[in-house]
């Protein structure tokens, strides 16, 4: 079984970490640090805005259960790819929208994909969503791993995160995996 890396900023990595962990064929999903300049940032570094590092999720994948297209689907479909450094109360630009591709096919689709999404625009608002080499990934704290699954009934889970599941359930039910359709 061959897998694959994606890696994904769309705000708050609790809510892609959610997110990307309810669909079949991901293997694995592990929140942390992309696409700034200070070497292993620690999250409350990140939090200040200074070291350019995005709030992201590695995700590895079983392309032939789940294809990146898929991917950048549920990706675009779970966060708005038209603010920049913003996802809904969270400011900053480590939580701006940012795709961190790991092959040139990854590159090429994804800005495709863009491409496609813009030219379909109702509302004419473009996608700000960066595309950039993945250089080095960071994985986060502990504490941040599964923070949705441990913490549900926080308040930042129940009015964030929440609403993002319901919606991929609601759009994307034949991505999702077994188990997550019961959300």
């Amino acid at each position: 079984m061959k897998k694959e890396i994606a890696v994904f900023g769309g705000g708050c990595f609790w809510c892609t970490e959610a997110v990307f962990k309810m669909l079949k064929g991901v293997s694995s999903v592990l929140p942390g640090y992309s696409g700034g300049t200070v070497p292993n940032p620690t999250y409350e570094q990140v939090c200040s805005g200074t070291t350019g590092h995005a709030e992201c999720t590695q995700v590895e994948f079983d392309p032939s259960q789940i294809t990146y297209r898929d991917l950048l689907t549920v990706f675009f479909g779970s966060h708005d790819p038209t603010t920049v450094n913003r996802q809904g109360n969270d400011v900053g630009t480590q939580y701006r929208s940012v795709i961190f591709y790991t092959t040139p096919e990854q590159k090429q689709t994804a800005e495709d994909f863009i491409k496609e999404i813009n030219e379909s625009s109702k509302d004419g608002k473009p996608v700000v969503t960066e595309v950039a080499p993945l250089d080095v990934f960071y994985v986060a704290e502990n504490y941040h791993k599964d923070y949705y699954e441990r913490n549900k009934d926080a308040p930042y889970c129940e009015l964030v995160i929440n609403p993002k599941l319901e919606k991929v359930v609601k759009n994307f039910g034949n991505l999702l995996s077994n188990k997550s359709q019961q959300i």
